[in-house]
């Protein structure tokens, strides 16, 4: 057949020869060289070919394929015969790659009868037509004889002793099973004489050859292969058991995951991650988005798709005093270890010691500071006492996953945080980098974020602007699209063509299968606006950073609501401005007689600032400093890192200290602030949605309000970060009761922990009784109300402010002016941390005048504000090269898209339903409750059963698994579960049955069924043409580089077949049908298998492609990081950098190596493997 084929190209080759030159002078050029694909062009100008005949086949029928319209219109061709053109692509791709183990005889005759065809068409007479037909003959007479498949040359090994058919029981290839064990089934592979007189058989049992007499085995009873009939209900549990084993790259299995609200942009993250060809991605997300929830959902779908077990987060160390990670992942279910110095030592000696970081601490919190030289290089020291150093762990620690929060603290690359996150996302599998960082071309720290992340794809500068290059032409195409018109397909195929001319496009575009499918389709598809929906999604996903970066930005997502802020402007008495000013006399004081101590330049920072929140709060701060509790105050300020300090200078001020405590416990109880906060809160305690959500940065503030709304008689809550959570859940649910209820609360009060975690989209009014000087802690206040699901056109923020403090100042000459309370800012993190900082050192200057102070504030905030507005402005102009203006109708399509019946909740309770009931063998009700949150009741017997399933899976050590095996355990016959986010957020306590609980996991495994089996289902249609319609749902899953699953609907009626998935859950029970008798199984699987054998084709060549473009641009991109790396070396004048420069080479090397050879095995596995999963008949009746 491979001769033929390279024979028929000799016929192609004249044919075309003979009639291109009439349609164009330049027929060369415009007929054959610009209908090639973007891959055979640039063979044709390497290898310089000017000739027809010097192409092959491949490359003949594609410029017979392209140029078909304009060849019909001067040679007489039958309409049929373009399909054999296509037809002959699929079938010299398939003996291109054709298996050792050949092909099937019908196969090998349908592809002759292809060439015979469309050969006859262009030369009738040629000698190739009577070739063909010999060779047609040939195999009609092997398909005669039941002939083996076709292979190559036999092999002259000598072949094993066999028996003659007529003198044993079973014969090859029939299945049989143990008459001791009849559930174990296997086939025959060779007949072996017999030893003692009985007959041996050589059978493939659990995946290794097994020997038995002939007395051990019979044949395995037909009736038992009787095809098992299901119901509607158990066919919804099979399919979700389906999806629930096999994760296919279509579906999100992050939806639901979670005690968090339904947000749909927080999953773009995650669509963009399983979709890419490494887990690897940069959540560039504007502040406020909500980047640690999308963290949590990434966290979810990789534990969904391949069980991830070991997770590391690299987060500042004021997030890890804050415990915002800790609460955050609590939400998921999953319970995060921070590591302090000591532990860390620790896990790096264990690691040391047996080859793998310790199991009880793989998922941990890491915080920045802990990144020195120690941690790369080792501590200082001899033999067993010294300290081993990151870069010294061989194996090095290889974590599933790896999550860094603010990772523009990276950028600097001689840092030792920047090699050591580097170190751990060259050895991670999954990396995902979070950072409100603008996307910006020049940006060296999105350069550098990128080059940790995919050092294979952003290498140098040079290729980070050339990657950008084709987006601009994307981008107009994909507007060609939207217009729509006349001419739009020719109009976007210009614009791939100039995408392809770009340096990136040309090297790594062009030459993907994905981009050519494209291109050809916009020449074949319909025009109309189904394929223009397609086209732009498709074009989309060529953005070339599409899958290294997401950016939600605010206005992307719409504001949520109005912010109307208000400010509440409350003097001193002249009592309370006494105290305050004698307050900042001391300061100076203490600060002129302890110069330079940072620890007390701390101290009275904090103490200026509780006296600008609650004067009545001072005696208890400075009682706390007397008594050694500054590291406690220092854990509620915003952005402080809490720590051990020296406070043996207090010792020194303890006079001045005890004198002010003195001083403030006398102070007048006539408090104008709190007076105008009461005032407020009555205010809003009178209307109809009268909940108010109170923040103060100190503690003793929160307990002073205590006082004043106890006295009062209203209901309120407090939370900060002492309250357990259990108990700070039960506040937040009492928040959201209705004003009627007796248990409601009407104000809650919260420091800037109490709060992390929880949402407030219920309550409208905000109060800030003090301000952080942290733009992105404000805007983080404002978010716990104002975001997705407030229903309120506008939110209230009410800011308190007593001039004449350095509060007062700040807010102002600068926190009002940056526009934080108007609108969420979103912009740069790092321009909000640099305000911080400076804000900061402003303040806690105490040698400033009031002027001096206040023109400095009011030029931080004019820079700020115009560096903000430049950002903004930049970004937007680089949008389209970035690929980030993407219509929020389009991922909202994809997220639709994403969703699978069968995994959503409805269908999960059916799937659990019919696992317990079929397990448990009782027909009774284990799930009670008709609303979200429901009772699963079994007795001690049931649990025990489910208890044995458990163990039947791998072992997990997750929160999660253990407290479900705790139950199974435990002697409560009750469990309070819901299959809803909604109902887990609102009912901390009940079980959130989410996609990885080892319930659904047990079920999936119960319901799956080894045999294919027979629904008989009736549906209610307005269009499908009416009748009884056989179908089959096979499953395929996709072998290669990219591996997938995929439920594959066969049906003879086209329609039918296109909408049959969507059916399904919509058919009800048809038992009065018959089921589809063998002669109608026989004729699907023949339409069944003409399906698979084109897709297979397609696919092998696809995958086949694929990875030789991934190996050249591996190759290269590695080369070119080589000759990096070992110029650094040579030029490197320090030791430590010189050892981390040959670390990261031997990282990189290593992991070239792997990922080479990875990608040759998978590019010898290019197949689809098909196997039935459901057969029956689907009555379509038409609907009234």
């Amino acid at each position: 057949m491979t001769e033929l084929l390279a024979k028929s190209g000799d016929v192609v080759a004249g044919w075309l020869e003979a009639r291109l030159p009439a349609l164009s002078p330049s027929w060369w050029t415009d007929q054959v060289v610009g209908r090639l694909t973007f891959q055979q062009q640039r063979l044709v100008e390497e290898k310089r070919l000017t000739r027809l005949s010097q192409l092959d086949l491949a490359g003949l029928l594609r410029v017979l394929d392209q140029n078909w319209n304009e060849l019909a219109g001067i040679e007489p061709l039958p309409r049929e015969a373009r399909t054999w053109v296509k037809e002959l692509q699929n079938v010299r791709n398939r003996w291109a790659h054709a298996p050792v183990s050949g092909l099937s005889p019908t196969d090998v005759y349908r592809d002759a009868d292809t060439l015979e065809r469309l050969i006859a068409v262009l030369d009738s007479k040629t000698s190739v037509v009577d070739e063909v037909a010999r060779f047609k003959q040939a195999q009609i007479a092997r398909l005669a004889s039941a002939a083996e498949p076709i292979t190559g040359p036999t092999s002259s090994a000598p072949q094993p002793a066999h028996v003659s058919a007529s003198s044993h029981k079973f014969s090859i290839g029939q299945l049989v099973c143990l008459k001791s064990n009849c559930a174990a089934v296997f086939p025959v592979l060779e007949v072996l004489p017999g030893m003692g007189g009985e007959k041996r058989y050589r059978v493939f049992e659990g995946g290794t050859k097994q020997v038995y007499y002939e007395s051990q085995l019979k044949p395995l009873d037909e009736q038992q292969e009787a095809r098992k009939v299901l119901t509607t209900v158990e066919l919804s549990a099979l399919l979700s058991a389906i999806q629930l084993s096999s994760p296919t790259a279509s579906s999100i299995y992050s939806l639901n995951s979670g005690r968090v609200r339904f947000v749909p942009y927080q999953y773009r993250p995650v669509l963009k991650l399983i979709r890419a060809d490494r887990p690897r991605l940069l959540v560039a997300d504007e502040v406020g988005v909500g980047k640690t929830i999308e963290a949590g959902l990434i966290i979810k779908e990789l534990q969904a798709r391949s069980d991830i077990k070991s997770v590391l987060i690299i987060c500042p160390k004021a997030l890890v005093a804050e415990r915002k990670w800790e609460l955050e992942m609590r939400r998921f279910d999953e319970t995060f270890v921070p590591l302090d110095g000591a532990l860390l030592r620790h896990c790096l000696k264990e690691t040391h010691l047996s080859g793998e970081w310790p199991v009880q601490y793989e998922k941990v919190i890491l915080p920045t500071s802990l990144f020195d030289n120690d941690l790369l290089f080792g501590k200082s020291g001899k033999g067993k006492s010294r300290d081993i150093g990151l870069l010294e762990l061989d194996p090095p620690p290889k974590f599933d996953l790896v999550i860094v929060d603010e990772a523009h603290h990276i950028r600097n690359t001689e840092t030792f945080l920047h090699q050591g996150v580097r170190y751990f996302a060259d050895n991670a599998e999954a990396v995902v980098f979070l950072s409100a960082t603008p996307v910006q071309l020049g940006r060296d720290d999105l350069f550098t974020l990128l080059n940790v992340l995919r050092p294979d794809v952003i290498i140098d500068p040079a290729s980070f602007g050339q990657m950008a290059e084709p987006n601009q032409f994307i981008n107009t195409g994909i507007q060609a699209c939207r217009r729509g018109g006349a001419g739009w397909a020719k109009d976007v195929r210009e614009q791939l063509r100039l995408v392809a001319g770009t340096t990136w496009g040309r090297e790594v575009l062009s030459v993907n299968p994905g981009f050519q499918h494209i291109y050809d389709g916009l020449s074949e598809g319909p025009d109309d606006g189904a394929s223009r929906i397609k086209t732009i999604s498709a074009l989309e996903g060529l953005y070339t950073f599409s899958s290294l970066i997401n950016r939600t930005r605010r206005r992307d997502i719409g504001e949520f609501t109005t912010r109307k802020a208000e400010t509440v402007t409350t003097g001193f008495t002249p009592s309370q401005k006494e105290l305050h000013d004698d307050l900042l006399s001391v300061i100076a004081r203490i600060l002129t007689r302890l110069h330079g101590n940072q620890n007390v330049k701390f101290m009275m920072t904090t103490v200026s600032r509780q006296a600008a929140s609650s004067l009545y709060g001072l005696a208890p701060t400075l009682e706390d400093i007397l008594e050694g509790k500054l590291a406690q105050i220092e854990s509620e300020d915003d952005g402080a890192d809490a720590e051990e300090r020296d406070q043996a200078f207090v010792q020194q001020i303890r006079g001045d200290i005890e004198s002010l405590i003195q001083r403030a416990k006398r102070l007048d109880p006539r408090d104008p602030k709190a007076d105008a906060f009461m005032h407020v809160v009555c205010d809003k305690l009178g209307m109809s949605r009268n909940k108010v959500l109170v923040f103060s940065t100190f503690r003793h503030t929160l307990r002073y309000l205590v006082g004043k709304l106890n006295n009062a008689g209203v209901r309120f809550g407090l939370v900060h970060g002492g309250i357990p959570d259990e108990e700070r859940a039960e506040l937040r649910r009492r928040f959201s009761l209705q004003k009627e209820d007796e248990s409601a609360l009407d104000i809650l009060l919260s420091s800037e922990v109490g709060c992390e975690g929880l949402d407030f989209q219920f309550c409208d009014c905000l109060v800030n009784f003090d301000l952080p000087w942290n733009p992105m802690r404000i805007e983080q206040r404002i978010g716990r109300i104002d975001r997705y699901g407030q229903t309120s056109e506008a939110v209230g923020i009410f800011n308190f402010v007593t001039p004449g403090t350095i509060d007062g100042e700040i807010y102002n000459r600068c926190l009002s002016r940056i526009g934080v309370f108007q609108h969420a800012i979103g912009g740069n993190e790092e321009i909000l941390g640099d305000i911080t900082r400076e804000l900061h050192s402003i303040a806690e200057t105490f040698s400033l005048s009031e002027d001096e102070r206040s023109r400095r504030l009011q030029q931080l905030a004019d820079n700020k504000i115009r560096q903000i507005e430049e950002e903004e402005q930049l970004e937007q102009r680089q949008g389209e090269l970035f690929g980030l203006n993407i219509a929020a109708a389009s991922w909202e399509q994809r997220l639709a898209q994403s969703r699978n019946f069968w995994l959503e909740p409805s269908a999960l309770g059916v799937a659990v339903t019919s696992y317990l009931t079929r397990r448990l063998g009782k027909e009774q009700e284990y799930l009670l409750g008709d609303k979200a949150l429901k009772t699963l009741r079994v007795g001690v017997e049931g649990r025990a059963s489910l208890l044995e399933d458990y163990r039947k899976l791998l072992r997990s050590t997750d929160p999660m698994s253990r407290a479900w095996e705790r139950w199974l355990k435990g002697t409560v016959p009750t469990l309070q579960v819901t299959f809803e986010q909604e109902a887990a957020v609102d009912n901390p306590a009940a079980v959130l049955l989410a996609l990885g609980h080892p319930l659904l996991r047990q079920a999936a495994a119960y319901l799956h069924e080894p045999e294919a089996v027979v629904v008989k289902l009736r549906v209610f249609h307005a269009s499908l043409s009416e009748g009884i319609h056989p179908f089959a749902l096979y499953r395929w899953t996709r072998q290669g580089v990219r591996r997938d699953e995929e439920l594959v609907p066969v049906v003879s009626d086209v329609q039918v077949a296109s909408a049959l998935l969507e059916l399904l859950p919509f058919s009800s029970d048809a038992q009065d049908l018959e089921g589809p008798a063998q002669h109608v199984l026989d004729e699907l699987d023949a339409v069944h298998h003409q399906q698979w054998l084109t897709q297979s084709t397609q696919h092998s060549e696809d995958n086949r492609q694929l990875v030789g473009v991934r190996i050249q641009s591996l190759t290269a991109s590695f080369g070119a990081r080589r000759t990096l790396l070992e110029d650094q070396i040579r030029r490197a004048t320090n030791d430590k950098i010189r050892v981390m420069r040959t670390a990261e080479l031997e990282r990189a090397t290593v992991d070239y190596g792997v990922r080479v050879a990875d990608l040759r095995l998978a590019a010898e596995s290019g197949d689809i493997k098909a196997a039935p999963a459901v057969f029956g008949v689907l009555e379509v009746k038409r609907a009234s």
